[in-house]
């Protein structure tokens, strides 16, 4: 993989001010735009697939998950769980493929947007959550777009367990920090992350690039 990937430019120059605000008309305004078809019948598949392996196994949502890398890592480093990779872009889920999935993970088309709130409305909630390197939007008017500031994320704690958040941006994980700590009412830091051993594309890329790394964790519990 070539090391061309370019390095972030925004004219913020720390967490957006209008986050705090932002959050609380989300925390205050349940998000309550309609959920689609599709959506339900990708829950539903992937709910059928967990069943098949161990309708008891602990559930894990990759995020985001591209073509699958980080789910297969996850799913090899969880046996006894089920995980669930899911990513809006089936061009990306079908991308080299067939992979050998195992039998305890899962590769779902889904509007996450959805998704998250589907799996609230089930009551289901999760061991993990992983949000690998998502879209930063690093535009000051982006704020809205990115998931600690769109109307969907306090559902997150809904769905509890140990949430995870890696960015190539410091800002986007300062900013993620600071709202989960908001959801949790713990503290939650902002952190370097290294590796030598890449779970997706992205970080492998960014990693070549020279990019720093940055990581956010918290545990909202509720783990089965």
């Amino acid at each position: 993989m070539e090391a061309n990937s370019r390095f972030i430019a925004s004219a913020q120059d720390g967490p957006h001010a209008d986050l705090p605000a932002l959050l609380q008309r989300h925390l205050a305004h349940p998000f309550r735009k309609p959920i689609l078809d599709y959506n339900r019948e990708a829950l539903a598949a992937a709910l059928a697939a967990h069943a098949a392996f161990n309708p008891q196994a602990p559930l894990i949502l990759d995020a985001g998950c591209g073509v699958g890398w980080s789910t297969l890592r996850i799913a090899a480093d969880f046996p006894e769980h089920f995980v669930i990779g899911v990513d809006q872009s089936s061009d990306r889920i079908l991308r080299g493929k067939p992979l050998p999935v195992p039998e305890n993970a899962v590769l779902i088309r889904a509007d996450l947007i959805d998704f998250w709130r589907l799996l609230a409305e089930h009551g289901i909630t999760l061991a993990r959550h992983y949000n690998l390197y998502p879209n930063p939007w690093p535009k000051i008017g982006h704020l809205a777009r990115r998931w600690q500031g769109h109307a969907v994320f306090p559902v997150w704690r809904e769905l509890g367990g140990i949430v995870e958040c890696r960015s190539n941006w410091r800002i986007y994980i300062e900013e993620m920090a600071w709202a989960l700590g908001v959801l949790s009412s713990q503290p939650v830091a902002a952190e370097p992350y290294a590796t030598d051993d890449p779970m997706t594309p992205f970080e492998k890329k960014y990693l070549a690039s020279g990019h720093e790394l940055w990581r956010c964790m918290v545990d909202f519990g509720k783990t089965p």
